[in-house]
């Protein structure tokens, strides 16, 4: 897909075939957990303008500060983890950056302890969401975005469901219930998954024969910094 061929959302299912779109990366496909660019090309060009300052507490391999690069945008972004120069280690519950200082929040946690993401000792992906300590710790990372995030403006949270062990965890409906406590609704997008290890043959046989569903789509939250606590 080249860049002539991006266009806005207009629904609520978007379904991006490549993390990648034109000739420049925009982050590390290679990453775990890497984030769709397309999805922060989108939420870049409604939510934001050229000059604006985006905060990014969970980069990764730095698809967002990418994206943002390339829009005009001012990328701030952290991670524990740290694979480029462009980001700066801080723990996503306590950010070196003062308060209403950023003008959008793009965020893609970890959804439970399925990947290792680092050997930090505040990892969240070392949390299973099964464990209610996990939905406790996204919460203090909300309460922190909130600080962070100017009056009226938007963070964007994308997270993924869990099925184990045949144990179903709605994981993007129980974040989405603390969000609801210090941000308002703005809308909820399903984005398509692709290219995970679950998406082949084998796996499609075994749903079908053991009746369970394999995970097709992750949450997109979008909320406004508009509530008062």
């Amino acid at each position: 897909m080249t860049k002539k061929d991006l266009v806005l959302e207009s629904t609520t299912l978007w379904d991006f075939p490549t993390q990648n779109y034109g000739n420049r990366p925009h982050g590390d496909n290679k990453y775990r957990g890497v984030t769709p660019a397309f999805v922060i090309w989108n939420l870049l060009e409604r939510y934001t303008k050229a000059g604006d300052i985006v905060v990014d507490p969970m980069c990764g391999s730095g698809t967002t500060f990418d994206v943002a690069i390339e829009l005009k945008r001012k990328p701030i972004c952290f991670d524990l983890n740290i694979v480029r120069k462009e980001v700066i280690k801080a723990d996503a519950k306590n950010l070196p950056i003062k308060s209403d200082g950023a003008d959008f929040v793009f965020i893609d946690s970890p959804y439970s302890d399925n990947l290792k993401y680092s050997n930090h000792p505040n990892c969240l992906g070392k949390i299973s969401c099964e464990d209610d300590r996990f939905f406790d710790q996204l919460e203090f990372v909300a309460v922190e975005l909130k600080r962070v995030l100017k009056q009226g403006k938007v963070l964007a949270w994308l997270i993924g469901d869990q099925w184990k062990k045949k144990k179903f965890t709605p994981t993007g409906f129980y974040l989405y219930q603390r969000l609801a406590r210090h941000f308002d609704s703005v809308d909820i997008v399903a984005v398509a998954r692709h290219n995970q290890t679950s998406n082949t043959r084998v796996w499609h046989h075994r749903a079908r024969q053991y009746n369970f569903y394999l995970r097709g789509f992750k949450h997109l939250l979008i909320m406004r910094n508009t509530k008062t606590e």
